[in-house]
C-alpha cells in the first residue's frame, strides 16, 4: 500500500473508532483490518494504536500521525480537484501559432470573441511565417494552411479553401495574359516565402492535365499582403490562398489567370493534442473556431468563398 492509502485508511479507521465498523466501511473482515494495521505499525516503526478487546486509543505517535496525515490528505483533495477542474472547465493558458496574414484577418477576431466568452481562459497568439510544432514550440493550438497536418495529430479541417494565380489589369494589358500553364515561365511572377519550403515551381491541374512550370520574377517576400501589394500595382502574376486576395478578385482590384486550372488546395486546419484528456480550454477553442468558420465550410463543397 501506499503511504497516501495507508493515511486514508487510518483517518477512517480512528473516525470508525473500532475493527469492526472498518470492517463493515472496507467490505473486509475484521482480521483483514487488524492485519493492515499491524503492517502499517510495522511500516512506521511505531505503534498507533493501543488496542484492548474493548476499545481503541491513539498512541502519541498515532494521534500525530492522524493530525498531520490528514492535513496531507486535504492538500491531496485540493490538488486533485483543481487538476480535475482544469479538465472540466475551461481555464489557464492557451498558446496558440497562426500564421501572419490569416492569424491576423481571421484568427486573431475570433480569439476576441473566445476571451469574451470564456474570461477564465488567458489566450496568447504567436503569429509567425512558418507553421510551429506543437511539442518543440510548447503550443496548445496550431493552424496550418495546406496539406492535411501530421497524423501524429489531431486535427480538424476549419476551411475548404484554394489557390489562385491572379494579377492586376495593368500587368495584363502590358504582359499579355497567358492562356496555358507553360507561358507562366515567360512572365513576371511574384512569391511568398513561407518557411523552408522551395518557391518558384508551381504545380497546375485541369482534369486529367497535370502541368508543371518552373517560372521566376523579381520579387518575393514573407508576407502575403505585401505580395498581394505588389501584384495590384502591377509587378507580376501572384499565387495566392483566395483567402486573402478574395475580396480583391471580387472587387477588380486582381483578375484569376488561368481560371480553369487548379492548383494544389490551401484548406485551413487547427492541430492540437488529443487523446482522452484533451484539457476544456482547448475543446472549448476548437470547437469555437469549428463554429466561427463554418461558412466557410459547406457541405458538399470544396472551395470557400471568403
Amino acid at each position: 500500500m501506499d503511504g497516501f492509502s495507508d493515511l486514508a485508511f487510518f483517518a477512517m479507521l480512528s473516525k470508525e473508532g473500532s475493527m469492526r465498523g472498518a470492517a463493515q466501511q472496507l467490505g473486509v473482515t475484521g482480521p483483514a483490518v487488524s492485519k493492515r494495521l499491524a503492517g502499517l505499525e510495522a511500516r512506521l516503526g511505531a505503534r498507533l494504536m493501543q488496542r484492548t478487546t474493548r476499545r481503541m486509543s491513539l498512541t502519541p505517535e498515532g494521534e500525530r500521525y492522524l493530525v498531520e496525515g490528514g492535513r496531507l490528505l486535504t492538500e491531496l483533495g485540493a490538488l486533485e480537484r483543481a487538476i480535475g477542474g482544469v479538465a472540466a472547465v475551461p481555464q489557464g493558458l492557451i498558446r496558440v501559432n497562426a500564421s501572419f496574414g490569416f492569424g491576423r484577418k481571421h484568427i486573431a477576431p475570433a480569439l476576441g470573441v473566445f476571451a469574451r466568452r470564456f474570461p477564465e481562459v488567458e489566450v496568447q497568439l504567436h503569429l509567425s511565417d512558418r507553421p510551429a510544432n506543437l511539442i518543440e514550440d510548447n503550443f496548445d493550438v496550431v493552424i496550418r494552411l495546406g496539406d492535411m497536418p501530421d497524423s501524429r495529430w489531431t486535427a480538424r479541417v476549419l476551411a475548404r479553401n484554394r489557390r489562385v494565380l491572379c494579377a492586376s489589369a495593368l500587368y495584363l494589358k502590358e504582359a499579355g495574359e497567358p492562356s496555358t500553364p507553360q507561358e507562366l515561365a515567360r512572365h513576371a511572377c511574384l512569391f511568398i516565402r513561407e518557411g523552408d519550403e522551395a518557391f518558384g515551381t508551381w504545380h497546375l491541374r485541369n482534369g486529367s492535365q497535370a502541368e508543371t512550370v518552373k517560372v521566376r520574377g523579381p520579387l518575393s517576400a514573407n508576407d502575403g499582403e505585401s505580395a498581394s501589394a505588389w501584384a495590384m500595382a502591377g509587378h507580376g502574376i501572384l499565387m495566392r490562398s483566395e483567402w486573402e486576395v478574395g475580396a480583391l478578385i471580387r472587387e477588380g482590384l486582381l483578375k484569376v489567370v488561368l481560371p480553369e486550372w487548379r492548383l494544389p488546395p490551401a484548406d485551413v486546419y487547427v492541430q492540437f493534442h488529443g487523446g482522452a484528456h484533451l484539457p476544456a480550454k482547448t475543446k472549448a477553442l476548437v470547437d469555437h473556431l469549428v463554429d466561427v468558420f463554418a461558412p466557410q465550410r459547406p457541405p458538399g463543397r470544396a472551395d470557400a468563398t471568403w
